[in-house]
């Protein structure tokens, strides 16, 4: 579980050194948001003892890697949420939006 004392989270606010631990193993990172790094080691170790749990496999290397990965999963599928024209709503509305200005040259032309 990633850990950080109260102290920790109040030094240096533009370079703090926060200490998490991640998977059983201990880290010094440094940020400007303690909390937002001590959130995301937080994240990062949940991943890694899901994929612990799924898997037969110890080594942490490869544990690691398969969190990292369940996590860009993650991210990608976000991202192209995000991106214009991939959900029904904005696809409609373009189409929409097409249709209109489709409609409206035609009455510039007639008119």
């Amino acid at each position: 579980m990633a850990t950080a004392t109260k102290d920790q989270l109040l030094k240096d606010p533009q370079n703090s050194s926060v200490r998490v631990e991640i998977f059983d193993q201990a880290y010094n990172l440094r940020g400007s948001d303690p909390e937002y790094i001590l959130k995301l080691a937080e994240y990062v170790d949940a991943k890694i003892r899901a994929v612990a749990e799924a898997t037969n496999t110890i080594d942490t290397v490869r544990l690691a890697v398969l969190a990292a990965l369940n996590i860009a999963d993650e991210y990608h599928l976000l991202k192209k949420k995000q991106e214009p024209g991939t959900t029904d709503y904005q696809k409609r509305a373009h189409l929409l939006a097409c249709a209109l200005d489709e409609v409206l040259q035609e009455k510039r032309k007639a008119g």
